[in-house]
């Protein structure tokens, strides 16, 4: 059996290796590594858990060098993945004393400035990344390899356009490996521009079919919670997951698991990002015997010994059953996957059961559960959206229905309207934000001002963003929503039509050229 020390990988990361306990290399490991270290591009099909983190991570670790500015750059859909793989980047790299940071939003971005002008090595979020292109923060030019880790889940986020801009700022002769659950034709398309004739690699699924024993229960909607707390109380000591499709839905179910003794704990966008590490840190140290978490917030984390998995909700999306199977009956360890399937969530069962046709899914019967006083309501606070961002003051991804106010206060992108608008803009195709009582005049520096009508504020100058219905002119910042005026100097812009900018600026146009329609944000 091939051996890490045949890959022709360094004495010192064969020393490293060695030390975390590995051995043997997976099969993506075998099949990548080598190709790796000859710095040819690299598309490669693999799944969580597979060890596709320490087989680009050897590739970067080889190639970079400490002191000499930003060498590498990874790039990764959510901010828990983004931690996960600086630990893993970090742990590679000992004793060669690289300055390794991960970037995301969430937390303040001054302290990410004054650590970014020292590190070799960034793993990062898109959007946190293209705002520090933006502010001029990062230093692209002498990157040596980027790599996209779930590009997939990228793509379903809406991030391909930041990913392609970020892309754009890295010198073109640069090392690019892109790892992906399923190759897409997007992502193939994506592939095909970026990088320069990539090997494609493809490794067997870590999942044993053989081990693995799938099956679902017809159930209403009020009984998923008795039953829920039948199967988790029956089964024998072990980590389980339960997924559901919103954050109202991923709430009320660990809020009911926890009011019935249930050792449960949960993850999803609206938490804080220090509250959501905690809870992972807590799951994957066995604190905590069950994960209530939504597909989006689970991404890309990786945690031994699920023994089974619980589809609360159905997925919409037949990948996303695949992804949430696929963390049970690891290394040959057995695992079940039970779904709670209502009878609005057949037509969606019925996609994943057509989609996947070597999966025995039988339906099993009803066992006797005990009825429960239930906490809670499933539909939560109905002015907080069940999409992307609902409220809080947080930096990510926000929701609101397409002519609505959304809770306002938040930063990030949200679905819903004409294009990446928030809350109460039906039109527009820029990042606009809605919700927001204009802050003055901004002038210079990196304003943001916000208003509820086309008179809102007005920004020049500088290199910041502006938002919503503002006028802006001058400097090199983006500015998003209904503009007004001449912009000059380079400054992207949103304009009131159709196609890809109505002026002789590089903008991103409103109207009704938006990325998504009503009602089409991702729920996590």
């Amino acid at each position: 059996m091939e051996k890490f020390i045949e890959l022709g990988l360094s004495d010192h990361l064969i020393e490293s290796i060695s030390k975390l306990g590995h051995d043997t290399p997976t099969e993506i490991q075998k099949k990548s590594i080598p190709i790796i270290l000859e710095r040819q591009d690299v598309v490669a099909e693999s799944s969580t858990g597979s060890g596709k983190t320490l087989a680009f991570g050897c590739g970067i670790i080889e190639q970079v060098e400490p002191g000499r500015g930003l060498q590498a750059l990874v790039l990764t859909p959510t901010r828990e993945l983004a931690e996960q793989v600086k630990q893993a980047l970090w742990e590679l790299a000992i004793g060669k004393k690289l300055r390794i940071m991960a970037v995301y939003g969430g937390v303040s971005i001054n302290p990410q400035i004054s650590q970014l002008a020292k590190a070799d090595v960034v793993v990062a979020t898109p959007g946190r990344m293209l705002d520090h292109l933006g502010r001029g923060t990062v230093n692209t030019k002498n990157i040596k390899v980027v790599v996209l880790d779930e590009a997939d889940c990228m793509l379903d986020m809406g991030f391909i356009e930041d990913v392609q801009e970020i892309m754009e700022a890295c010198p073109v002769n640069r090392h690019t490996m892109m790892f992906t659950a399923t190759v897409s034709p997007k992502l193939r398309k994506l592939a095909n521009h970026q990088l320069n004739k990539p090997k494609e690699i493809f490794a067997e699924s870590q999942v044993d079919p053989s081990k693995l024993t799938q099956g679902y229960f017809n159930i209403s909607r009020k009984e998923k919670i008795p039953l829920l707390l039948h199967l988790l109380k029956a089964e024998e000591k072990g980590l389980a997951m339960v997924f559901c499709n919103t954050r109202r839905h991923t709430d009320y179910v660990a809020k009911n698991l926890k009011a019935n003794d249930i050792d449960a704990i949960a993850i999803h966008g609206g938490l804080s990002q220090n509250k959501r590490l905690k809870n992972i840190k807590s799951f994957s140290g066995n604190h905590f015997s069950v994960l209530v978490c939504t597909d989006v917030a689970a991404r890309g984390i990786h945690v031994d010994g699920i023994s089974h998995v619980y589809n609360y909700d159905i997925p919409r999306d037949p990948t996303d059953y695949v992804h949430r199977i696929g963390r049970t009956a690891r290394a040959g360890e057995e695992g079940q996957v039970f779904n709670f399937l209502s009878s609005s969530e057949r037509q969606d069962f019925r996609r994943i059961e057509g989609e996947n046709r070597s999966f025995k899914i039988g339906c099993i019967d009803l066992p006797n559960f005990q009825r429960v006083d239930l906490v809670g309501s499933p539909q939560g606070d109905k002015r907080r959206g069940n999409f992307r961002g609902g409220s809080g003051n947080f930096r990510g991804r926000s929701g609101g229905r397409s002519g609505n106010r959304s809770s306002g206060g938040n930063r990030g992108r949200s679905f819903g309207g004409n294009g990446r608008s928030f809350g109460g803009n039906s039109g527009g195709n820029g990042r606009s934000f809605g919700g927001n009582r204009g802050q003055g005049e901004n002038s210079g520096g990196r304003g943001i001002s916000g208003s509820r009508s086309s008179e809102g504020s007005r920004s020049s100058g500088g290199s910041g963003r502006s938002f919503g219905g503002n006028r802006s002119s001058g400097g090199s910042g983006r500015s998003f929503g209904r503009n007004r005026g001449g912009n000059s100097g380079g400054s992207r812009s949103s304009s009131g039509s159709g196609g890809r900018g109505g002026s002789s600026f590089r903008g991103r146009s409103g109207g009704n050229s938006g990325r998504s329609g009503n009602f089409s944000g991702r729920r996590n």
